[in-house]
C-alpha cells in the first residue's frame, strides 16, 4: 500500500494530478482543499496517500494534510459513501469544519456541501460522531485547525443564544461574523454576545 508519495508535480487539474516519482507517473485524485495547496508544475511535492485496490484498478487519493486523509478514510466506512463522494465532501468543507459539524450535529452545514442531502447528512452525523471524536482525541489538530474548530463552537453557541432571544438567524450570523472579524483574538462567548447585541440593536 502506498501511504505517502513524493516526487515532481508534472500535471495538475482540479480532479487529479500526476506525480513523477523516479520516472514513474502516478495519477492521484485530490480534493480542492489539497489542489489549492499545490505548487506549480515542475516543482517537488509530497502527499499523504490513501490507496484503493479493486480487481480492475488501483486508485490513489492524495491529501496535503494527514488529518484530511484520516477523515477521508473514516468517511469510507459510512454506508453509501465511496471515495469519489468522500473526496467531493472534502472539496466543499475543510477538515476542521467537517469535524466541528459532525461533533455539533450541524446538519445545516453538511447539507450545504454539494452532493450531500438531508438523509446523507443525518447518516454522517449518526455514524461518524463517535469515530470522529475518537479520531480527534487520538490525532489533535494543528494550532490553526484547533482555532477553527473552537471558533466554530463559539459561533454556534452565540448564534443559538441570539436566535433563542428572537433574532433572525441571518441577522444574528452577520453580527457574530462582524464581531469576530473585528477582534484581534477570538473573544469569549460573553464578549461576543455583548458586541453582537450592540450591532443588532444599532
Amino acid at each position: 500500500m502506498i501511504a505517502r508519495l513524493s516526487g515532481t508535480l508534472i500535471h495538475k487539474t482540479v480532479n487529479f494530478i500526476v506525480i513523477d516519482a523516479q520516472g514513474v507517473g502516478y495519477r492521484v485524485f485530490v480534493p480542492l482543499t489539497t489542489f489549492y495547496e499545490l505548487p506549480e508544475a515542475g516543482e517537488r511535492i509530497a502527499l499523504h496517500i490513501h490507496t484503493q485496490v479493486r480487481e480492475d484498478a488501483i486508485s490513489l487519493y492524495g491529501f496535503h494534510a494527514e488529518r484530511e486523509r484520516e477523515i477521508f478514510q473514516v468517511m469510507l466506512g459510512v454506508s453509501g459513501i465511496g471515495p469519489r463522494l468522500a473526496l467531493n465532501i472534502l472539496s466543499g468543507i475543510s477538515a476542521a469544519e467537517f469535524v466541528a459539524a459532525i461533533l455539533q450535529g450541524n446538519l445545516g452545514r453538511l447539507v450545504g456541501i454539494p452532493g450531500v442531502g438531508k438523509k446523507m447528512g443525518e447518516r454522517l452525523i449518526v455514524e461518524l460522531r463517535d469515530k470522529i471524536a475518537r479520531l480527534d482525541a487520538a490525532m489533535p489538530a494543528g494550532a490553526g485547525e484547533r482555532r477553527v474548530v473552537s471558533l466554530e463552537f463559539l459561533k454556534e453557541d452565540a448564534l443559538s443564544a441570539l436566535t433563542n432571544l428572537g433574532y433572525k438567524p441571518a441577522a444574528a450570523r452577520e453580527a457574530v461574523d462582524a464581531v469576530i472579524a473585528a477582534a484581534a483574538e477570538p473573544p469569549s462567548l460573553d464578549v461576543l454576545l455583548k458586541e453582537a447585541l450592540k450591532r443588532l440593536a444599532g
